[in-house]
């Protein structure tokens, strides 16, 4: 009983002491508990791909080949080390004949896509850059009607990881997004996703699946990283010094445009059985001896152009990717023109919303549904282009709705949500964490 008594009096005594060191004791004992449920995580995913690796095949099917296009330097270098901890385990697991090829410089992967052989599964682990890389190097082949057709997983590894929010659960863990994102890979749910074809007068084109952004909001938030040294307030010291220039900032432009297209019905997924020989030869006979028929003219369609002068802020045009809905009859891209009237303090304070949302339309805004359109520039624009996060030289540019044209794997649950229709309301994008795979770690746990 003394030896606790005098315990107590030399905490007491040393209280400074004993604060950091309770502080230093408890933070190091929560680290260690998140790392044990992490690696409960990817023991419990990489039990759910054995599962699929455990399959039996028909002798006279081979293994599926998935080329993996890894960028290491996203996430700043940690994507390497994200993957072959938590992704690479459970590909190896699944039976697929796994190619990780690595990319050591900006636009490797387009050039990549161009020499790829044959492959039943492309792979993109890394973040917006590396998916816009990918699918533009996929989309510029000789033969892209071909490799089109090639489902694309995605691995967010990236700092910003837009189209995660469109495919997966979202997750406040890093490591269970991971691996819902490789196990969506494995269980072959897939969604159709609109893709933009962007084109300038003389480069080759370029393909995103989120959008292009042109304007004020843009260029002030790849300036947030200089001001890392303000922590929490760097967002809106971005946006402050961006108001000292020239105010207000207009962007003036000429934009031409489509209205949206009817989407056309789908193509089945199993092709009809031949018919038999005698069947096809009375056809082929029947229209021999038919008379032919005289061909009606038909009128060809004027399509409707509509011509608008903007003076805006910000202009944006996105793919609707981000809230798909699979039961729309239209396809179309949406066109957010904000208007030039902006204050400083709104300035200010709805760039700080917009690195949340880049997509965010305010109020006021003028809104486009367009199939295709041009963008005129003034001569002499200076500035620059965000397509899919990744920087481009502003100049006059066309951009081409391609509607659902790359298939990208997705959860089961969230394409469930897509398949509901519009009429039961509007489903969030989050699900509890206590569904689907983390089933398997209080089954791990237990």
């Amino acid at each position: 009983m003394a030896r606790v008594v005098r315990m107590f009096k030399t905490f007491k005594t040393h209280w400074k002491k004993t604060t950091v060191g309770v502080c230093l004791l408890t933070w190091g004992g929560n680290w260690l508990y998140g790392k044990h449920c992490d690696n409960l995580l990817r023991r419990a995913a990489c039990q759910e791909a054995q599962v699929f690796g455990n399959q039996l095949i028909p002798s006279n099917m081979q293994v599926k080949k998935a080329t993996v296009f890894l960028n290491p330097a996203a996430c700043k270098g940690k994507a390497r080390n994200l993957f072959e901890k938590n992704a690479a385990p459970i590909l190896h697991l699944s039976g697929l004949d796994i190619t990780i090829v690595k990319t050591d410089y900006e636009g490797q992967a387009k050039k990549l896509l161009e020499l790829m052989e044959n492959t039943d599964l492309i792979i993109i682990a890394g973040g917006d850059g590396t998916v816009q890389e990918v699918i533009t190097g996929l989309l510029r082949r000789a033969d892209e009607a071909t490799f089109s057709k090639i489902p694309i997983g995605f691995i967010p590894l990236g700092k910003s990881s837009t189209l995660s929010q469109t495919l997966y659960p979202g997750s406040l863990n890093q490591v269970q997004h991971i691996a819902d994102a490789t196990l969506a890979i494995l269980k072959g749910e897939t969604v159709p996703l609109d893709v933009l074809q962007i084109k300038g007068e003389k480069e080759q084109p370029v393909f995103a699946v989120t959008g292009l952004r042109w304007g004020s909001y843009r260029d002030a938030g790849v300036k947030v990283s200089k001001y890392w040294y303000l922590g929490p307030l760097k967002t809106k010291a971005a946006h402050f010094f961006n108001t000292l220039k020239e105010w207000p900032q207009k962007h003036q432009a000429s934009l031409t445009y489509l209205g949206p297209s009817k989407r056309p019905p789908e193509e089945p997924e199993e092709k009809p059985s031949r018919p038999p020989l005698y069947v096809r030869i009375y056809r082929r006979l029947s229209l021999y001896w038919a008379s032919p028929q005289k061909e009606i003219p038909q009128e060809a369609t004027v399509e409707a152009w509509e011509e608008m002068q903007l003076s805006t802020i910000e202009l944006s045009i996105t793919t609707q990717n981000r809230q798909l809905d699979l039961t729309r009859t239209e396809d179309f891209m949406n066109i957010c023109i904000e208007p030039d009237t902006v204050g400083k303090g709104d300035f200010i304070n709805r760039g700080s919303q917009k690195m949340c949302d880049p997509q965010l339309c305010p109020e006021g805004s003028q809104c486009v549904q367009a199939s295709r359109c041009i963008l005129q520039l003034p001569e002499g624009t200076e500035g620059s282009f965000g397509i899919d996060s990744e920087e481009y030289e502003a100049m006059p540019v066309e951009v081409k709705l391609l509607p659902r044209k790359l298939q990208f794997f997705c959860d089961p649950r969230r394409r469930k949500q897509m398949l509901q229709p519009a009429v039961q309301g509007e489903v969030t994008s989050e699900e509890p964490i206590s569904s689907g795979f983390s089933g398997s770690l209080r089954r791990a746990l237990t």
